[in-house]
């Protein structure tokens, strides 16, 4: 483990896979850098990539400055990627995506950007987030109500059925959910509007020039790959691909020749696919 110092003093815990151009990975929702799917694809990728797996801010070994706004989460990346020699790539999971992709926006440096599935909901497919989801969970943490916090989240924002999410509460994947429950309030900041049913705000991300892959998986719900698309075709040097049979949980074994390709080699703008 290293660590980081971001620009409030906040200390980010990374590691470091392999040797090559650096590769951040940026996790979603309920990922720290322990995720064994992150190991898994950090070794898969170890021969071509220094990858490097972090702990946003509030999770695992990173620290957590109050209070939080998502600027700081910019700056994190910021001072991750200094540590590295550049030019780095970053691939942002989920929630993530839309946390590198905002980053790269506010000036945060990177050659490209691969986004996975970033959570938006763009049309009437499945219903928006109600209008007062970040406040619903910032008054659960507030109260200490850490399971109805992640069981909202859950239900709101993934789209779980309930009695789904009931049956989760005795599993062993819950502990770590409610671990994590209080970094859920800055997930929803992060995606800001774009779980309303509405689409995406033409000009948001104009100043991301670099080139951007947006993957969605074959297999996922559609709203997920009508994400997907949306902000490839958005994006002035947008592209687009999905992998198929993959769902939101997508396999590393999948995704890893991808990334391969994308960031390993020179990159030129075109349209969306």
């Amino acid at each position: 483990m290293e660590k980081a110092v971001s620009r409030d003093g906040t200390a980010i815990a990374y590691d470091r896979t392999g040797e090559g151009p650096a590769l951040v990975l940026v996790g979603g929702a309920y990922q720290v850098r322990a995720d064994p799917r992150w190991g898994v694809l950090a070794r898969l990728l170890a021969d071509r990539f220094t990858v490097v797996t972090y702990d946003r801010r509030g999770r695992g070994d990173s620290g957590d400055t109050a209070p939080y706004a998502v600027e700081r989460e910019f700056e994190d990346l910021a001072a991750v990627i200094a540590e590295l020699d550049g030019p780095v790539r970053v691939m942002g999971m989920s929630s993530g995506a839309v946390l590198a992709l905002e980053a790269a926006a506010h000036g945060v440096p990177m050659k490209e950007l691969t986004v996975y599935e970033p959570p938006f909901v763009i049309d009437d497919s499945r219903p928006p987030v109600p209008a007062d989801y970040v406040a619903r969970l910032d008054e659960a943490i507030a109260e200490g109500r850490r399971d109805d916090a992640v069981a909202f989240m859950l239900t709101a924002a993934v789209g779980v059925p309930a009695e789904v999410v009931e049956h989760m509460r005795v599993s062993g994947i819950w502990n770590h959910f409610a671990a994590l429950a209080h970094t859920l309030p800055y997930d929803a900041r992060i995606m800001d509007g774009t779980m309303s049913g509405r689409p995406l705000p033409a000009d948001r991300w104009a100043a991301v020039r670099i080139p951007v892959l947006a993957l969605g998986g074959g297999a996922s719900d559609p709203w997920l790959q009508s994400g997907a698309r949306a902000l490839a075709a958005l994006l002035p040097a947008g592209l687009h691909r999905t992998l198929d049979g993959q769902t939101h949980d997508v396999d590393p074994a999948a995704l890893a020749p991808v990334l391969a390709e994308f960031h390993g080699s020179e990159q030129s703008a075109g349209p969306a696919a």
